[in-house]
């Protein structure tokens, strides 16, 4: 039984942070697969300039060793070095340019006609989220504060100082365009295996668009000091079926017509 424990830790994917990790979480949007396709294909480049470096600099140290020449060169003008050095340089940043722009535009692009749009709303020091395509008068909406579970509440296999009360309940595989204001102070949305980062700003509407493609649980945090309390603000994305989520729906907006 231990076993089979470890093996599905070990093999689930990695959508909230882990002690001791250096590493990005599992994408779970293209945009975030996109993200970490970049910083693999930068690393590749810092990794062939490091070996290029210290091989000039090991070759420097042992062949002009002042037992080896006494009597040093002075080199003071090197047209093919200069050029060389002017040129690969250029084109380096010409490959990791081309596509950091690309994801560049594509972050920024918002989706025309969303599935679901929800307002994310930052308060000192807990988050407010409304469902604005069920928001159709006063008596009906789908409007709840998400606020972080204490320590001394929490279950089993909770995660400390990221569980909340009430999730933000998305269906997988659907556009959904995510809203963000604050009541208060600068705060800012983020959920790092989904790829977002959304500034907070009072009086201020920003927005972003996700595609979750896959189902389970995100963890995020509130990304902009914002009081002392700025570490008890944690996010919960919870993406589900497309008919969990309807279910889920129906049950967020029965309580409110029975109490009408």
């Amino acid at each position: 039984m231990i076993v089979r424990e470890w093996l599905f830790f070990t093999m689930a994917p990695c959508d909230a942070a882990e002690p001791w990790q250096l590493g990005f979480q599992d994408a779970a949007t293209p945009m975030m697969q996109g993200i970490i396709d970049l910083h693999h294909d930068i690393f590749f480049f810092l990794i062939l300039i490091l070996v290029f470096v210290l091989w000039i600099l090991v070759r420097a140290l042992w062949h002009f060793h002042y037992k080896k020449n006494p009597i040093p060169q002075r080199i003071v003008h090197g047209t093919t070095i200069e050029i060389i050095w002017t040129i690969f340089p250029s084109i380096i940043l010409m490959f990791i340019a081309i596509p950091s722009f690309a994801l560049l535009y594509s972050m920024d692009e918002v989706v025309v006609d969303p599935a679901i749009t929800i307002k994310a709303i930052g308060h000192q020091w807990y988050w407010t989220y409304e469902y604005s395509d069920y928001n159709s008068s006063d008596e009906q909406s789908l409007t709840f504060d998400s606020y972080m579970i204490p320590e001394d509440d929490l279950e089993l296999g909770q995660l400390r100082l990221l569980e909340v009360d009430n999730r933000v309940v998305v269906p997988a595989k659907t556009h959904i365009r995510i809203i963000v204001t604050s009541a208060d102070v600068l705060h800012s949305w983020a959920v790092p295996s989904l790829g977002v980062k959304c500034d907070a700003v009072p009086g201020r509407l920003n927005q972003t668009s996700i595609l979750v493609q896959r189902e389970g649980v995100y963890y995020g945090q509130c990304s902009e000091i914002c009081g002392t309390n700025h570490a008890f603000m944690p996010i919960v994305v919870e993406a589900v079926s497309r008919k969990d989520y309807g279910s889920w729906v129906s049950n967020q907006l029965i309580p409110q017509t029975g109490e009408a």
